[in-house]
């Protein structure tokens, strides 16, 4: 309850945080995961980064070099206040040259991810919908088709006026399309809430297949925000795993829960 969060396993405390995605793995749904269809790339970003961590733990590596980068390059764009010195300009040749390194590798895992993801998340959608409604992702920001290395070199006028990077892994976007059309744009609120759920279910099929076991599914109050068919379809098609399911409201009879916890007044009992 106070001071910083501690990482334990077996009472040890582990030397980084991200050591325990090599312990333990969990998907999650929860009702801000409408996020990843509706808003901002940045929800989009985050997932494909979030998914490349747990298929595996060493790509947090990666993620974090790109941000570290990022951020020592918009540093020195800051300082430089819209004019580049000498000194100023060959310091940024570097970190650009960095940045091209470690920003094509994270390019390249997000484009193999995508490339695995789209026929399962198609088949999760299928499932759930029960329909062969048209589902697809796709990843191809401008940067990639040149090369970073061009596209910080062509931006880089613009980066030093603005004082900040413009082009990167930093601002891709996964577009998400459903018959065709922007699922951002055009979807319906049901086709959302289940693409939405597809694109989980999509992922920890891929965890599970790199993984070798599936991770632990969270449904975090989801099943409130379904329908009935769409609730029946999400619990009918649940993965072969072990499953935690907390609710505001009684679960439906099609749950078939082993064990049901009721938290009231702070404390905790189990129901008979």
């Amino acid at each position: 309850r106070t001071g910083p969060n501690k990482v334990l396993v077996n009472r040890q405390r582990l030397p980084r945080t991200r050591d325990l995605l090599g312990v333990v793995r969990a998907t999650v749904f929860a009702p801000t995961d409408l996020q990843l269809v509706y808003e901002g790339p940045g929800a989009r970003r985050d997932m494909l980064d979030d998914a490349l961590v747990a298929v595996s733990p060493r790509n947090d590596a990666l993620v974090s070099d790109v941000e570290r980068v990022l951020r020592q390059r918009n540093a020195l764009l800051k300082q430089s206040h819209g004019r580049l010195d000498r000194e100023a300009a060959e310091t940024l040749d570097v970190w650009d040259e960095k940045l091209a390194e470690v920003g094509e590798a994270l390019g390249d895992a997000r484009d193999a991810l995508v490339a695995d993801l789209v026929p399962r998340v198609r088949d999760a959608y299928r499932r759930l919908a029960g329909n062969r409604t048209p589902v697809d992702m796709e990843y191809s920001p401008p940067w990639r088709h040149a090369g970073l290395a061009a596209a910080l070199a062509e931006a880089r006028d613009e980066d030093v006026r603005r004082g900040v990077t413009t082009t990167g892994p930093h601002r891709d976007d996964v577009v998400l399309r459903i018959n065709d059309m922007p699922a951002r744009s055009h979807a319906s609120q049901g086709e959302t809430r289940t693409l939405a759920l597809a694109l989980r279910l999509g992922i920890h099929d891929l965890v599970t297949d790199a993984a070798g076991e599936p991770p632990i599914l969270v449904l975090d109050d989801v099943l409130s925000e379904l329908d009935p068919l769409r609730c029946t379809a999400l619990l009918a098609n649940m993965p072969a795993c072990q499953v935690l399911i907390t609710a505001a409201s009684p679960l439906p009879d099609s749950a078939r829960c082993d064990r049901v916890l009721r938290v009231e007044a702070g404390a905790v009992e189990q129901e008979a």
